[in-house]
């Protein structure tokens, strides 16, 4: 793993934290970059919408609201279900038998009460998808939403009722996405996104 893709991983899983500065010095000792490659980082990281550089105050982690995060899982839905109609169109043997694989994980370690992992094996399930699908512009677009949203993912896990619920509708994903389908397939993947992005809201905004 590179010094930009280290310092990129560290912001999306939340090691560093939101508002975090990122001095040049400190980045460069940590992540063993150079200070002009700690310099292109940053930009890149800006441009991804992960880092905000001020005049005179440096760089820092960006910090993504609650109400942003929903609409980015909004805009995940849409593209995500255009993902899951292009996977249940090219669906093969080994590819659903990855995505049955991913399915039964993400079961066993809810079951097992290991939330945190099973919200990794949420995030894999997902990338299968995404990469079954065989689109190259919704990879590069969903791959960019995600990575400003990955922080708020465990929190919705936590939710009552909530990871039961996932699972249930990662299971109408895969069998859709397997037995071929697209429409449901599509239809089924919109309908969780938008859950995720409900729990979210709810999480944040009591409702009557």
């Amino acid at each position: 793993m590179s010094g930009y893709e280290a310092l990129r991983d560290a912001i999306v899983r939340g090691e560093i934290g939101a508002d975090a500065r990122l001095v040049e010095h400190d980045v460069s000792a940590r992540f063993a970059m150079p200070r002009g490659a700690v310099r292109t980082a940053l930009v890149r990281l800006e441009h991804e919408g992960l880092v905000v550089r001020e005049p005179n105050r440096g760089a820092r982690v960006r910090r993504i609201g609650d109400e942003e995060a929903v609409e980015i899982l909004e805009a995940r839905a849409a593209l995500e279900a255009l993902a899951a109609r292009k996977a249940a169109q090219r669906i093969d043997a080994s590819g659903a038998e990855r995505l049955h694989a991913c399915l039964e994980r993400h079961g066993a370690l809810l079951a097992s009460g290991d939330l945190l992992a099973a919200s990794d094996a949420n995030a894999d399930l997902h990338a299968t998808l995404l990469e079954l699908s065989g689109h190259r512009i919704a990879q590069q677009l969903i791959r960019g939403l995600k990575s400003q949203t990955v922080r708020f993912q465990f929190r919705t896990i936590l939710v009552p009722g909530r990871p039961g619920a996932s699972h249930a509708e990662h299971r109408a994903i895969v069998e859709a996405v397997t037995g071929g389908h697209p429409k449901r397939a599509e239809r089924a993947m919109r309908e969780h996104l938008l859950n995720v992005a409900g729990a979210l809201r709810g999480s944040v905004t009591p409702r009557p």
